[in-house]
């Protein structure tokens, strides 16, 4: 019996399936939910001045929530807990830093797809920000290039706005 190509050759080439799935259709992260970066700049929308004065401070999670219930444009539940977990987590920024650091979204979009479905192995799951550091714990993990700071940053992203519902995921990623 002849064997077929070894598995994790079928799934790099079905990570590159995916990638060029993506790249042809034009598919963003915008069907999933707002991470942190994204809710700071596009909904809290600081003056240059604010933004700068927020990259500077250190504050627990619980005082980082009451930043963002004060905020003028009002946030779900769900924005609050994801723009004061990261604001946590990567708060102050480090001098002289060029950008703000990505967000669980944007780690998930640009991590995730070079080696699995998003479907499967991501969106559609769900667990506590332990369960989702955890995972970087297995074999084909353990090789992501993230900091810790990146990693804490996914997992409570994760734990916060995970699964989804497949309904709110397009019919092309459904795999």
């Amino acid at each position: 019996m002849k064997a077929g190509p070894p598995r994790a050759l079928r799934l790099a080439l079905a990570g590159v399936a995916v990638m060029l799935l993506v790249a042809a259709g034009g598919e963003t992260s915008d069907f999933m939910p707002k991470g942190g970066r994204a809710l700071l700049v596009d909904v809290v929308a600081p003056t240059a001045a604010d933004l700068a004065a927020i990259r500077q401070e250190k504050r627990t999670e619980a005082q980082w929530l009451e930043f963002a219930k004060a905020q003028k444009k009002p946030l779900t539940e769900k924005e609050q807990a994801t723009l004061a977990a990261y604001l946590a987590v990567n708060m102050p920024t480090a001098n002289g830093a060029a950008a703000l650091p990505p967000d669980g979204r944007d780690l998930a979009w640009e991590g995730c797809q070079s080696c699995h479905s998003l479907f499967a192995g991501y969106l559609t799951q769900t667990g506590s920000a332990t369960r989702w550091r955890n995972m970087f714990l297995a074999p084909f993990h353990r090789n992501i290039r993230m900091s810790a700071q990146e990693r804490e940053e996914f997992a409570r992203y994760s734990e916060i706005n995970m699964p989804m519902k497949v309904e709110d995921i397009p019919a092309e990623l459904r795999f």
